[in-house]
């Protein structure tokens, strides 16, 4: 049984709402009576230079009446992180709140949210990496906390120290007025992680533009038992467009053919999908029908053709900066050496060839340079960053106005995180740009042309995800009329 159902806060909710929508519904009064107060280091307070959007204190009111708990679904750059800081400074000046704690699955973000906590006036410890850099320190607070000699204490840490046991031994004197926040929630649905968040805190908030997990019921379920049902109304990329929280866009797919031995390839590849869909057509339990989307999704994704297609794009951009290229992680054929992962022919063509400055962003990168690089590319001495998945999440660089997807997964989650990284907000930018390379399937027999079809729809799903509410909606959308006429969709 979950803890939280015996945890016994008294928070009058009803009040705590009301006088939230008095503080919050004349901004001019609340500033005025924040000049005359003076602020303890490290206790949470709302900058005077954010001012929360409606829908951002909707989404805190809305919080508050599902009792302290819930799922903020919002669309990637429209302010979960403000969001969710202004929820725990109302919960500090109402209810004394006495602990935020912030999970986060990646390193990068970690720093992303120490840099927000640090608009709020705290002054957050960051566990993650070797415990001995903050198990003392976290030990110390926490006690301090406990015996009242400390009002408030910030901790960010990621999921995959939350599971290990240095962290998991300090879980049970977290104090009874601690509210924790899944950032990009979806990941703590995996059994493993599900299992090691506490159960001993009942305030808590899930923080996902997408928190339905691709093909795992069972995650998304156990994710929103542990923190709430998303909490409506659900705030879409649409709806951050026309509130102005995210800039517009236009949409540019590039259609690319495979070669010939990449279509002999895929067509088999395809008939051997047939006949494991054939035997068992549910994907979660059939592992050979996992391995062979995969193969022919990385086939897909590296598709030789798209190195011509980025020739060809870029030469007429050579320009612009604040570009984002995002690659596959499979490998190219017929190079020199056997194999070449794509994002360093993409790198070879970008730099070496068209002399276009860009650096890669991956996983190899240490925490330093991947701060170095993001710094690099925000002041325009580098013109584009290449990575593989390390942007798909959190990542913020407002300046960022053009993505060019050379590979991307049939995961809603992924391409809806990646438009999302491009159309955050920042002075004179009044557009962004998407340019999508979409591999059409070759010529195929007609029993194979049969599973063909199903499987199109389903990888044209991001085509029309992206360009129904982009500025050139139209344009794309006779596209699309004509790939159903030509494919018989």
């Amino acid at each position: 049984m979950d803890e939280y159902n015996q945890i016994n806060l008294t928070i009058d909710w009803n009040e705590l709402i009301t006088d939230y929508k008095k503080k919050y519904s004349n901004y001019r009064v609340r500033e005025k009576k924040k000049s005359y107060q003076v602020f303890t280091q490290g206790i949470p307070q709302i900058p005077e230079s954010i001012k929360l959007r409606d829908y951002q204190q909707e989404a805190v009111i809305n919080w508050f009446t599902n009792k302290g708990r819930g799922t903020l679904k919002m669309a990637t750059g429209s302010g979960k992180t403000i969001t969710a800081l202004a929820i725990a400074t109302e919960l500090y000046e109402t209810i004394k709140l006495q602990v935020l704690l912030v999970l986060c699955p990646y390193r990068h973000l970690v720093l992303q949210w120490e840099r927000e906590c640090k608009k709020f006036n705290l002054n957050p410890i960051l566990a993650f990496e070797s415990v001995y850099n903050w198990q003392s320190q976290l030990a110390t607070e926490l006690y301090n906390i406990q015996c009242k000699q400390k009002p408030f204490l910030t901790i960010i840490t990621t999921n995959s120290t939350l599971i290990n046991q240095g962290f998991q031994s300090q879980v049970k004197f977290f104090p009874e007025k601690t509210l924790i926040v899944g950032d990009e929630a979806h990941h703590l649905g995996s059994p493993r992680l599900e299992s090691s968040l506490p159960r001993n805190i009942g305030l808590r908030l899930a923080l996902s533009a997408t928190p339905e997990r691709y093909f795992d019921e069972e995650g998304t379920d156990a994710l929103l038992n542990y923190f709430g049902d998303i909490i409506k109304p659900e705030f879409t990329l649409a709806d951050a467009i026309k509130k102005q929280a995210l800039v517009p866009y236009l949409y540019y797919p590039i259609f690319v053919n495979l070669t010939e031995s990449e279509a002999f390839t895929y067509a088999k590849l395809t008939q051997r999908i047939g006949w494991a869909l054939g035997k068992n057509d549910n994907l979660k339990n059939n592992d050979n029908l996992t391995s062979l989307l995969i193969q022919r999704s990385r086939l897909i994704g590296t598709a030789e053709n798209k190195l011509t297609a980025l020739r060809k794009l870029m030469k007429t951009l050579l320009e612009t900066k604040h570009t984002l290229f995002y690659c596959g992680d499979g490998y190219l054929e017929n190079e020199p050496n056997n194999y070449q992962k794509q994002i360093s022919a993409v790198t070879h063509i970008l730099g070496r060839e068209l002399g276009y400055r860009v650096n890669t962003y991956t996983a190899e990168n240490t925490l330093a340079e991947r701060e170095k690089i993001r710094q690099q590319l925000q002041k325009g001495d580098l013109q584009g960053i290449v990575s593989i998945r390390c942007l798909d999440e959190g990542i913020d660089i407002p300046e960022i106005q053009q993505a060019v997807i050379l590979a991307s997964s049939g995961n809603p989650h992924q391409f809806i995180q990646r438009r999302g990284r491009v159309l955050r907000p920042y002075p004179d930018k009044k557009q962004a740009i998407i340019y999508d390379m979409i591999v059409m399937p070759p010529d195929l027999d007609r029993e194979t042309w049969e599973v063909e079809r199903n499987l199109l729809r389903k990888e044209l799903k991001r085509f029309v995800e992206f360009g129904k509410i982009a500025k050139n909606a139209k344009e794309v959308n006779q596209k699309f009329l004509s790939i159903q006429e030509q494919y018989k969709l």
